[in-house]
């Protein structure tokens, strides 16, 4: 009996023993899974940005070469100012009036020039033709302008542009400096078909382009 007891005993205790061990690998095996976890929390961020802004673009005009400003509507157009006669103009006459166009100070892009539309009121008013010129500065611009580079042909009905032709701006020095001026000279002519005591207020647009 002593021995069996013995043996039960001795047994019972290797089993403790081997339970006690599988405890501890258990214990290792969860340690050894934790510090996997926290080893796969390690990151780092990197991060980027932009800013845009537009630019502007903006063209004002002058009927003297000297005072410009905006004339961006029909109803804000600059009055030009015709050579003597232009209000009592009779046919063959003809008569010029010079405008400069420029880009203002604070545009950031040159730009393209179109004459984009001729309106007269009223608008079946016939009797007198137009054409546009470039002309190197604004005191060439007369009857018969001084080198003349026409962008709407002499001869265009009151209606009509045409076959016109652009010219180019550049921009100046931002945003203190406005572009060089471009100087144009509008001629108009009496035609044979002219009706006495009639009157016409004519409105041509010039379309600017930023390029």
């Amino acid at each position: 009996m002593g021995e069996e007891a013995g043996s039960i005993s001795g047994e019972s205790v290797s089993r403790t023993k081997r339970r006690k061990l599988k405890a501890i690998l258990a214990g290792g095996l969860a340690l050894g899974v934790g510090a996997t976890i926290t080893l796969a929390a390690w990151n780092d961020s990197e991060y980027a940005k932009g800013t845009f802004s537009a630019g502007t673009f903006g063209i004002e005009g002058s009927t003297d070469g000297t005072t410009y400003a905006e004339h961006p509507t029909a109803g804000s157009a600059a009055a030009l100012a015709f050579s003597t006669g232009f209000d009592d103009i009779s046919p063959g006459d003809v008569v010029a009036a010079p405008f400069a166009v420029r880009l203002t100070a604070a545009t950031t892009y040159d730009a393209t020039v179109t004459v984009a539309s001729a309106t007269p009121a009223p608008p079946a008013f016939v009797g007198l033709t137009y054409g546009i010129a470039t002309v190197p500065t604004f005191a060439d611009c007369d009857a018969t302008p001084t080198t003349p580079t026409w962008i709407v042909t002499q001869g265009t009905p009151l209606t009509s542009v045409a076959g016109a032709t652009s010219f180019n701006l550049t921009e100046g020095t931002p945003p203190t400096t406005p572009g060089a001026p471009a100087f144009l000279c509008f001629v108009v002519t009496a035609g044979p078909t002219l009706v006495q005591g009639t009157s016409v207020v004519q409105t041509w647009q010039l379309l600017a382009e930023s390029v």
